[in-house]
């Protein structure tokens, strides 16, 4: 037990030196570290302890690895209220500016909804769906991947109005629609990012990411859109909170959220 402690205390030291060089130096987002072994030979410790130190950085968003490349200081953690109904930049709520948030339509299709996005949007399941996808950049690095799934007969021809649009699709919803967001429910949960949003967001096989699963209702109280987004865990702290009486996504959230292309 005393070893262990003693380790504790060297990776504890370490990381109150790299912070220290971080301030010092008045080093900025994505300027480089000194390496594991220069760092070990300032702290006078292993390159255990180094490693330690760094994993505990890395995960409270201080720092960023890329193997093979070395160790940078990490930008600041964006503040996101998801809770909050509306568009996503409206979520925002700190450590992003807005004009450095660029949207990008991926692609539109329309199809069949899995069993779980008919389930949480009351509907049948060969009724059709558009499935949107779209990337968020911010301070030109890929951000979120963001899904939605919206009855095709709630906006028949929402495909030709995004086209070009740049916007927010719950101000073009609400102003071409009439489907205004009043509420939203939604899970959050932190998992391995898929295939397609690992290449999307440029992550590695080691980065996790936190993934929400929501559905928006409109004033009336009916769904009319089940949403996915997509974040890496170091970029962002989530604050949430809201409303406990309405229970859709427990029993849809887990299972596949995919369309089945229309012909």
């Amino acid at each position: 037990m005393v070893h262990d402690r003693r380790e504790q205390l060297r990776y504890e030291q370490v990381m109150s030196m790299i912070e220290a060089i971080i301030d010092d130096n008045k080093l900025q987002p994505g300027d480089r570290l000194p390496t594991n072994n220069e760092l070990a030979e300032l702290a006078l410790v292993s390159l255990i302890s180094v490693r330690r130190a760094l994993d505990e950085l890395e995960r409270a968003g201080r720092v960023r690895r890329h193997q093979g490349v070395g160790t940078f200081v990490a930008a600041e953690r964006i503040l996101t209220s998801p809770a909050l109904a509306g568009g996503l930049l409206e979520t925002m709520t700190g450590g992003v500016e807005r004009q450095r948030v660029d949207t990008r339509l991926l692609d539109v299709n329309r199809g069949t909804p899995s069993a779980d996005i008919a389930t949480a949007l009351a509907m049948t399941a060969n009724t059709l769906v558009w499935c949107i996808r779209r990337l968020r950049v911010i301070a030109d690095r890929p951000m979120i991947s963001e899904t939605s799934y919206i009855p095709v007969n709630l906006a028949p021809d929402l495909d030709s109005e995004l086209n070009g649009y740049g916007g927010s699709l719950y101000q073009l919803l609400g102003d071409r629609y009439g489907l205004v967001d009043a509420y939203e429910e939604q899970q959050l949960e932190i998992i391995k990012p898929a295939t397609t949003d690992r290449k999307i967001l440029s992550l590695t096989g080691r980065d996790l990411v936190v993934r929400i699963r929501g559905v928006s209702f409109s004033v009336n109280g009916s769904p009319f859109d089940c949403f996915e987004q997509v974040y890496p865990v170091d970029g962002f702290t989530f604050y949430l909170s809201g409303r406990t009486d309405r229970q859709v996504l427990p029993q849809t959230h887990s299972g596949t959220w995919s369309i089945s292309p229309h012909r």
